[in-house]
């Protein structure tokens, strides 16, 4: 792990210790540098224009591993990839621990996205992660996903850099975890990041119901919501196939496009998501055509229905926004399909 003498070849670490001594450098669990001196790095860094790349590493499933094995199982991991990290970063860059089960990596060598992805590719060979380590009474297998961009390339600020690794992560949490995502502008520029989080889902649903049950008639239900929806989840329409297959907007009502395979899209499952239009193309071409036509980028399409009884479906799209659909914003289209197919069943009316 690092040394004194390890990190006075970098002169941000030689002037700290020459000032303040070792103390508040370390992370206390991992031995990796700590969240602020990681930080401060970073920002020397830029100030004295040295080029880097930064990434953010988020352990999978870290909760399960906690829960399952145990608490101080989950630190033995952390600690684990913390130094397997920094033994592979040895004489190229350092780790920092961000907090929790995140750490910063600052790679003062690959510089380009091919030198990034080669690195990367040798953290997820099975040398940090996709791997069983081996602790007191059980080997858990880690992965982890990771968002990565380089200054001065990809931006030129501390907070825009930090922006794009987050964004970056999130989009590889979007695909499944277990991967590492490297900033490139032509595909991730427009990704955009939302969060239920000002009030909370509860407080989100609660107003749902409310309004949802204000006024009879499930178009009008729908409308109902809009206001909400739109606050929440920055969406500027909501869209809706009923059982006569065809497409309406909720608030602009001359869409009618006749769409009659959205049901191949979502195959066995209640909610289909991504931020590019190729598996609509694979799977359902007549509501690819409409998406593609509107210069839709990303989709999220929630069944309606109860049981293996569907009703219609739910499409939020927006054009030219290549955006993540989160868990949280999900959750609340599909709480809405939920009390839509309901209300088909009390009151009988049927969506058209």
């Amino acid at each position: 792990m690092y040394t004194r003498e390890y990190l006075e070849q970098y002169p941000y670490f030689r002037e700290t210790i020459e000032k303040e001594g070792m103390q508040g450098i370390f992370d206390q669990l991992t031995g990796v540098i700590s969240r602020g001196h990681i930080l401060w790095f970073t920002q020397w860094l830029m100030a004295h224009q040295i080029p880097f790349s930064f990434a953010m590493m988020d352990l999978d499933n870290f909760k399960f591993i906690n829960d399952t094995y145990g608490h101080h199982i989950g630190d033995g991991v952390l600690v684990r990839v913390a130094q397997d990290l920094a033994a592979i970063l040895d004489g190229i860059g350092l780790v920092g621990r961000f907090g929790g089960d995140e750490l910063l990596i600052v790679n003062l060598r690959d510089l380009t996205y091919d030198a990034a992805k080669a690195f990367f590719t040798q953290v997820y060979s099975g040398k940090v992660l996709r791997r069983n380590v081996p602790l007191e009474n059980c080997s858990p297998f880690i992965t982890a996903t990771v968002g990565c961009a380089i200054y001065p390339t990809d931006a030129q600020d501390f907070d825009a850099l930090f922006e794009l690794i987050d964004k970056t992560l999130y989009r590889g949490k979007n695909k499944g975890r277990n991967c590492h995502i490297i900033y490139v502008a032509e595909k991730h520029k427009n990704v955009v990041i939302r969060r239920i989080a000002k009030q909370g889902m509860y407080t989100a649903f609660s107003q749902m119901i409310r309004q949802f049950e204000l006024v009879p008639g499930l178009k009008n239900k729908l409308r109902s919501v809009m206001p909400l929806l739109m606050e929440e989840l920055q969406i500027s329409d909501l869209y809706y196939v009923g059982r006569k297959n065809v497409l309406h907007a909720v608030r602009n009502s001359e869409v009618a496009e006749p769409v009659s395979d959205t049901e191949k899209l979502l195959r066995s499952d209640d909610l289909f998501s991504d931020n590019t239009l190729d598996k609509v193309k694979a799977r359902s071409p007549e509501l690819y055509k409409v998406l593609n036509t509107w210069e839709i980028e990303t989709v999220c399409v929630i069944r309606i229905g109860m049981d293996m009884d569907t009703d219609g479906y739910l499409i939020c799209a927006e054009p030219r926004n290549r955006r993540i659909w989160q868990e949280a914003e999900c959750a609340m289209l599909y709480f809405l399909a939920k009390m839509l197919a309901a209300r088909i069943r009390i009151d009988g009316e049927v969506l058209e």
